[in-house]
């Protein structure tokens, strides 16, 4: 069904919802009394916590006054169902007699009709009750009898169809009747909780096991033939204090055999099945990277690419019934201008798209390509080029995910406030629907206005690092996009230092999240870091090195950082990318990071379920999943800064958490595991309700436990969940299982490194050492001598030696060496009369390059044949 259609039949349907009523306006009540004391379906039906979870279409902003719910609609609506007023999430239970009161008032008056219907297509009515409403309030009470169950009902409101503009105004919203719902027993299925992907041969393996029991158990490894591979004896862990479990944990990492159909058996029960191998990973890093197409705004969505079921029109192109992102006005008194910013993506279940959310997301899929120059076990970024992913830019001769960074990238430089306006270089905060919308909504249908809000320092200082990132990684690929992004970079930048204090407001989020944040240090750190790394410039060193971010302890237990806290990628930017800090400086700098990820390893010894990830409700919020692996990639940065194994093998053991290894056993990544989420909040992939809507692609990632509950779906589920239980795979749960970009960026960050670990064995001593020398430096070139040293104890017969440069710097002339360049990365060659090194022995070639912009810095990582050489 095509989305016209649905839209069509979901008017057709609320059109009918009168017919459909079992009572009207103005009759009897044609069933018994509801008792008092029966339980109340409405959430915040009084108002008293404000507009959620309330939502509204074809109205003003919703807004709480004196108590009542109120908002405007505009003169001249067609039809009742043009706009409204609902709620979702309201449980009905066939047969069951239920009380629908509220009060209502409007100006100049109109009618309204109340209407709890099926949410999705086809949009069955089940009750309405007409009101003439008036200036002087009106209580309404209607009684029923469910027609049919429906633990997700909607309550709509309709209050279009009006000559003239109407105020309308509730209070006292009250669905009361049915049951309460039954306790929630979630299926957790077998005791065993292991990582359902699987493991790496030579990576750890551990699982956790819930019993009653205190004294060590005997548990079994088998082959999906059934035969035993391994045993052994489980250690106690006592009671979990985020899940509340009694648990013991078993570690198999000495079994190393790679298969398929592995089952952990203890106490007679045994896990979901999976596999040993390296590459179990090798899928997941393209299936979490397509989410991004997915999410991707003004532009059609190729379903030849990531599957028909995701195909759709390009939306808010400002095609009917959109209003469309190419001419958005401010909201009132903002600006008097207009952007057309079109593209990006949508941030995650809504449609709105907001700058410091992605920002950090840009960052990660920016930071995991740049990782491939520095990291020995990135291969060159072979797992990243060009043709790696499912985007419509493949064979561009650009890495796929600088592709994708890309479309993002763009919608970020049109926030920009344009020159000669008031606050012009800074950026605006976000934009989206002036109201709330319901689920679900493909892209193309949603009929809001859009507005831009006020730009903000934080939203400012984002831009200026990401554009400054962008201005080294695409240089070598589009010089002049590179250039953009660095001019854009050092606007906003001066324009947030001539403005450090301009705030997003919190209770800016009606149609959209506040991303409120009233600390902005961290991004002025962030952003320094990157501008000078880009640069080299001295102004840049100084504002990083004075803040007092630099020396701090950036890296917090609960979430290494996030949207509202950057500091620590600065940090971690600092400690990886080619620079000419210091080298004091950065030997700190360095230390700080493994610092952070020995107290992360901490951690996930303590808990009996290997995270790295403290067990208390605090550490259980909102996005929690990305927390975790956040932390993860602290442990992967520390790897690949020392070789130590350890850090890897903690962040290898990080991922079994989001793959099973839980309180839940369960995977919160669609289409990964046995038993995964699949029922992630969106607007846009929303099955659940609306089965012509496809559920969220393979590799989207769930938000994961909150022990704060903020949803209603979820509080009333879920009162008194252990941290870790505080999670239901429902759509209408958007605190625990949203989707959104900063956390799959996060995924996809962490599934890159993991794809590139193989086998994850022992790792080897440097054979070889290499000095790398510029001897020379002038404004357009430079001239380099490499010499490089076999300190193994074979001869090498036939090298290849390999770096990446910085930013735009290219090779024009070699000597002794056969140099090829591909982007930032080089590849010296043997020559035939110098292909043999002796022991001991060492050969030295040159080069001469060519470079625009920007500092030249020697590269910190030089592989031979693949493995990396000391530098010397």
């Amino acid at each position: 069904m095509t989305p016209s259609t649905r839209r069509r039949r979901r008017r057709a349907a609320l059109a009918a919802a009168t017919v459909l009523a079992l009572t009207g306006a103005g009759a009897a009540p044609a069933y018994a009394a509801v008792p008092p004391d029966a339980p109340e379906q409405i959430s915040n039906g009084d108002f008293s916590a404000g507009v959620s979870p309330w939502f509204s279409y074809g109205t003003g902003q919703l807004a709480v006054t004196d108590g009542w719910l109120c908002t405007t609609v505009a003169a001249g609506t067609a039809n009742p169902w043009d706009a409204g007023i609902g709620q979702d999430a309201v449980r009905l239970l066939a047969g069951a007699e239920y009380t629908l009161a509220f009060d209502v008032r409007a100006t100049p008056g109109a009618g309204v009709k109340a209407v709890l219907q099926q949410g999705s297509a086809p949009y069955t009515g089940y009750f309405t009750a007409d009101v003439a409403a008036g200036t002087t309030v009106q209580h309404v009470e209607r009684t029923f009898t469910a027609p049919t169950e429906n633990p997700s009902a909607q309550l709509i409101f309709q209050i279009g169809g009006s000559a003239a503009e109407q105020t309308f105004c509730l209070d006292n919203v009250s669905l009361r009747g049915g049951e309460a719902a039954p306790p929630y027993e979630p299926d957790t299925g077998p005791p065993v909780r292991v990582n359902q992907v699987g493991y790496l041969p030579g990576g750890p393996k551990h699982a956790t096991v819930v019993t009653e029991a205190t004294e060590p158990l005997t548990w079994q490894l088998r082959s999906a033939a059934g035969a035993v591979v391994a045993s052994g004896r489980s250690t106690p862990r006592g009671v979990d204090a985020a899940s509340g479990e009694n648990v013991q944990t078993v570690d198999f990492s000495a079994f190393r055999t790679p298969g398929a159909g592995y089952a952990l058996v203890v106490d007679g029960a045994a896990s979901h099945p999976f596999d040993i191998s390296g590459t179990v990973y090798d899928g997941l890093r393209a299936d979490a990277l397509q989410f991004f197409y997915a999410q991707r705004s003004g532009t059609p969505i190729d379903g030849d690419l990531i599957g028909a079921e995701y195909a759709r029109p390009g939306g808010h192109l400002g095609v009917a019934p959109n209003q469309g992102d190419t001419d958005v006005p401010c909201q009132p008194g903002v600006c008097d201008y207009r952007l057309d910013v079109r593209g990006g993506w949508y941030d995650a279940g809504d449609h709105g798209k907001y700058v410091v959310n992605g920002g950090i997301a840009t960052y990660q899929l920016l930071n995991a390509f740049e990782r491939t120059k520095t990291a020995e076990t990135a291969d060159g970024g072979a797992g990243l080029g060009d043709s790696t992913l499912r985007v419509p830019e493949r064979g561009n001769q650009v890495p796929d995910i600088l592709d994708e960074a890309r479309w993002e990238l763009e919608f970020l430089l049109r926030m920009q406030v344009p020159a000669g306006k008031p606050l012009a270089g800074m950026v605006h905060h976000k934009i989206h629907d002036r109201n709330w919308t319901g689920l679900p909504l493909a892209p193309q249908d949603d009929p809001q206005p859009r507005e831009l809000h006020p730009p903000s320092t934080a939203a400012t200082l984002n831009l200026a690092a990401v554009a400054a990132q962008c201005g080294r990684l695409y240089a070598p690929y589009d010089a002049a996009f590179a250039k953009r992004c660095r001019d854009a970079a050092r606007t906003a930048y001066a324009a947030a230092k001539a403005h450090p204090a301009v705030y997003a407001s919190p209770t800016d989020g009606t149609g959209g999240g506040a991303y409120d944040d009233g600390d902005v240090t961290d991004e002025f750190y962030w952003a320094a870091v990157e501008l000078y790394l880009t640069t080299g410039e001295k102004a840049y060193l100084a504002d990083l090195t004075a803040s007092p971010r630099h020396t701090a302890d950036v890296f917090e237990a609960g979430g290494a950082f996030g949207w509202q806290s950057v500091a620590a990628v600065g940090r971690l930017d600092l400690a990886t990318v080619p620079s000419n800090l210091p080298a004091a400086e950065r030997a700190r700098v360095r230390a700080s990071v493994t610092a952070a990820a020995d107290r992360y390893l901490a951690a996930l010894t303590a808990q009996a379920y290997g995270l790295p990830l403290p067990g208390t409700p605090e550490a259980y919020v909102w996005g929690s999943n990305s927390n975790v692996i956040n932390n993860a990639i602290v442990l992967a940065t520390a790897f690949d800064l020392t070789r130590d194994a350890k850090y890897r093998d903690g962040a290898v053991q990080g991922a079994d958490y989001l793959f099973g290894r839980n309180a839940l056993n369960m995977s919160y990544v669609t289409g990964w595991g046995e038993r995964h989420a699949r029922n992630q909040h969106s607007r846009i992939f929303a099955h659940q309700l609306d089965p012509a809507s496809p559920n969220p692609p393979a590799g989207s990632i769930a938000g994961g436990p909150n022990a704060a509950l903020q949803d209603p779906y979820a509080a009333q589920l879920l009162a008194g969940c252990a941290p870790m239980f505080c999670y239901v795979d429902d759509i209408n749960s958007y605190a625990t299982n949203e989707v959104a970009i900063n956390w799959n960026s996060a995924l996809a960050w962490l599934a890159s490194f993991l794809a590139d670990q193989g086998d994850a064995g022992a790792v080897p001593a440097p054979s070889c050492a290499v000095g790398y020398t510029t001897h020379g430096s002038w404004p357009a070139g430079f001239t380099t001598q490499v010499t490089l040293r076999n300190t193994g104890a074979s001869a090498v017969d036939g090298w290849a030696v390999r770096w990446a440069f910085l930013g735009d710097q290219r090779v024009t002339h070699s000597w002794s060496a056969r140099v090829s360049q591909s982007g930032a990365t080089v590849t010296a060659r043997n020559e035939e009369w110098n292909a043999r090194i002796a022991p001991g022995a060492t050969i030295t070639f040159g080069l001469n390059g060519a470079t625009e912009a920007g500092p030249n810095p020697n590269p910190a990582l030089l592989t031979l044949n693949g493995r990396a050489c000391t530098l010397s």
